[in-house]
């Protein structure tokens, strides 16, 4: 233990079993003894290293809150869990020169420095890289004053006061204009007084809402110059040195509002005597490596961007549309150059066999979920008529095998429908459903998951340098919270022994079409870790995989194009493959990129909550039936059935009774009445709140809670809704940090 306290992030069982000269069979124990310590607690297994609980992994990102006595920087790590007490500070040290330095409010990807902390931090970081410079700048709606009395800001953080506005220079800003805002005068009486530093437009706008995520979040938009001008000289591929893969009918299966098609599939039964009832599955991926060569301005801004990001409104791709609409989008029967693998697999769904080409293919359909669905199960239309037999057919085959292999392998199957908004032509929301989940979708996802497995099966056996997608296994602090859960329910889960996904898809079979189901599916969802980048492999966990990359979308993910230029290095594919030196700078890109994903994740949900707040602005005293989705010491969220929104209800509001926060059961408990609110359960509220721009909705609570698993009164029958004998708390928003976020494969 004093080893790895010493060697933090560095201590893994090869460099443990070399400091104390351990050898041959006595690393057999050790294995053992390290697995002990792991499944008590003691210590965390992070990428193959071992550290104590509460310690830091070697790279990681932090945010800059403040300076220490001698003018240092001090920063906290973004990603922490909370469970395991408050987040430690960090020493930040920063480098000399021309490059940019982080400051206050900043966002930097550091590595753990192992030097002296000093006595207001408990760790050290050495800055590689500044990934958000906040300029102090809030971001807010101009509002117009009746009379002679300045303007101002309505923040949309609501933790922001609102700011009186400069009148002089309102940079041609108008009331209900989006702006930001510079701090640059406060008085000693009154709000702060600040001066408009950028205007964004119209909030009455279609684009209003995602605009706000954007500029919150500092995602870069705007393409500069330099690198639409690269677009722009881009020219179309011939054959040349590839291979002709424009006679086999790939055909792409996406959304029907998909705008760039990445992956086109096509299968058919194997012809080899030795492979009885197998079969052959080809998924070529839209060759982004040729247009985008490392260095170029295009790599630094697809770099930079580190993936797409979605909003219900529009896209802010990763790459300019000349590239990723154009050129590399699989379009039907146009030719695209293209990475392709070729899997053969039998009855069983194993894999025997893979190999990668370099082609030029031609897509012999687009086709969207639905319709190919319909055709397969006998209602075709004109276009996928003429591909029933020879394509459509096939590919359902092959699935069914595949399909077999998936349900051995036994990955997490966890059941959390996802809504989607649909809107209207001026950008508000017409409706929220929930997209039927079909056969197609499950073809094509396995068949990514296949090709995903085989990029990293081939880099791995080349020994090239290669960003794993990995996720690891959840932290022994996590299980024992869900073990606490589980035993509220008379349920349980093993005490000893390494937890396999099977184990959870057993707890969740128990529960399916039970009135428990949903809570069960929430509370495991949140004992997962999150997904990431990382060139260690220590494997994913969800998918029960030993190695697994992304390969798949290299359009809209930069993970994706450097295992592109992997594969063209390792089998010689051509001379725009990763540059040399590359493995150096591996574990940054991959913390980089993660912090991207992290990053539009948070701008997505963010920009979801303010579309359906601003919906459901005009409903306030309506009544809704929904459940509890998350239950905190300040109070509980409610997520509706009709629309999936979700608001909060303080608990100072909830009735005369104190209600105490149960961690264990995930419940808020009233101290004399017993009566109880639990994770999961339904309930009836009403709206009597909307911030729109904030994503916040706040309700009144309308059902009673329960004891002993009972409703002590009628159902449906209204509490009082008068203030709890504490002190109200203050009112908390909504917001896509509060909810429980869905894991990315």
């Amino acid at each position: 233990m004093t080893f790895i306290a010493e060697n933090p992030g560095k201590a893994g069982k090869r460099e443990i079993a070399k400091h104390f000269g351990i050898i041959g069979a006595a690393r057999i124990q050790l294995k053992k003894i390290l697995k002990d310590l792991a499944e008590d607690g003691v210590v965390e297994r992070r990428q193959k290293r071992l550290i104590r609980p509460g310690d830091l992994p070697p790279v990681f990102v932090v945010s800059l809150i403040a300076r220490d006595g001698d003018g240092e920087l001090l920063g906290e790590p973004v990603d922490w869990d909370d469970e395991a007490g408050p987040a430690p500070k960090v020493l930040v040290l920063t480098g000399k020169g021309k490059t940019a330095q982080p400051g206050i409010g900043d966002r930097a990807l550091v590595r753990l420095a192992d030097i002296d902390s000093g006595a207001e931090a408990k760790f050290a970081g050495r800055v590689i890289k500044v990934l958000e410079k906040q300029q102090g700048a809030v971001l807010g709606i101009l509002r117009n004053r009746e009379g002679n009395r300045p303007p101002f800001l309505e923040p949309i953080d609501r933790k922001q006061r609102e700011l009186d506005v400069d009148p002089t220079d309102l940079k041609d800003a108008q009331d209900g204009d989006l702006v930001s805002v510079q701090v640059v005068r406060t008085g000693r009486y009154g709000a702060p007084r600040a001066a408009i530093v950028e205007r964004f437009g119209s909030m009455k706008s279609e684009k209003a809402v995602s605009e706000i995520a954007l500029q919150a979040h500092a995602i870069p938009h705007v393409f500069p110059n330099a690198v639409e001008v690269e677009a722009e000289k881009a020219e179309p591929v011939k054959v040349g040195k590839r291979e002709d893969w424009r006679k086999i009918p790939l055909v792409t299966i996406d959304p029907p509002d998909a705008k760039d098609h990445d992956d086109a599939v096509f299968a058919e039964p194997d012809e080899d005597p030795d492979n009885e009832g197998g079969h052959i599955a080809y998924v070529a991926i839209a060759d982004v490596a040729h247009y985008v060569r490392p260095g170029t301005a295009l790599d630094r801004e697809a770099h930079l961007r580190g993936n797409s990001v979605y909003f219900p409104d529009r896209v802010i791709p990763m790459l300019p549309e000349r590239i990723s609409n154009d050129l590399c989008s699989l379009r039907e029967k146009e030719d695209r150059p293209a990475m392709a693998v070729r899997m053969v697999f039998d009855k069983t769904g194993r894999k025997i066999s893979h190999t990668f080409h370099r082609v030029l293919m031609r897509s012999a359909a687009k086709l969207s979920y639905i319709q190919a669905q319909k055709a397969v199960d006998g209602v075709t239309d004109e276009k996928t008529e003429t591909l029933l037999e020879g394509v459509l057919k096939p590919l359902w085959g092959a699935y069914e095998v595949l399909k077999a292999g998936r349900d051995a392998r036994e990955p997490l199957e966890l059941d959390l429908p996802e809504r989607k908004i649909k809107l209207k032509p001026d950008g508000t929301v017409d409706y929220v459903f929930i997209p039927e989940r079909l056969d197609a979708h499950k073809l094509i996802e396995e068949f990514m998951i296949q090709a995903n497995v085989a990029a990293a099966e081939t880099l791995e056996k080349k020994k090239s340098p290669l960003l794993y997608r990995i996720h690891d296994a959840s932290t022994p602090e996590k299980l024992e919270s869900l073990k606490e859960f589980l035993s509220t329910l008379n349920m349980k889960l093993p005490s000893s022994g390494g937890l396999r996904p099977s184990v959870f898809n057993g707890l969740l079979a128990k529960v399916k079409d039970t009135p428990q189901a949903h809570l069960v599916n929430e509370v495991v969802l949140r004992s997962q870790a999150q997904a990431e980048y990382a060139p260690q492999n220590i494997g994913h966990f969800g998918l029960n995989l030993r190695r697994y990359a992304h390969f798949t979308s290299p359009i809209r993910r930069y993970a994706d194009l450097i295992v592109h230029r992997g594969l063209i290095k390792a089998l010689g594919l051509g001379d725009d493959g990763l540059p040399d030196g590359i493995e150096a700078k591996l574990e940054a890109v991959g913390g980089e990129i993660s912090a991207a994903e992290r990053r539009a994740m948070l701008a997505e949900r963010d920009t979801i909550d303010r579309l359906i707040a601003l919906w459901m602005s005009d409903r306030i005293g309506a009544t809704f039936q929904g459940r509890i989705a998350g239950v905190v010491k300040s109070g509980m969220f409610i997520r509706l059935d009709e629309s999936g929104a979700d608001g909060f209800i303080p608990a100072s509001t909830i009735g005369l009774d104190y209600y105490r926060y149960d961690e264990g059961s995930h419940s808020l408990i009233g101290d004399k009445s017993g009566e109880t609110y639990q994770l999961g359960d339904r309930v009836e509220v009403k709206l009597v709140e909307a911030a729109p721009f904030a994503g916040a909705l706040r309700f009144e609570m309308l059902s009673p809670g329960r004891i002993a698993g009972k409703r002590i009164r009628g159902s449906g029958s209204k509490k009082p809704a008068t203030a709890s004998k504490r002190k109200p708390t203050r009112r908390s928003r909504t917001s896509a940090k509060s909810k429980p976020g869905t894991k990315k494969r």
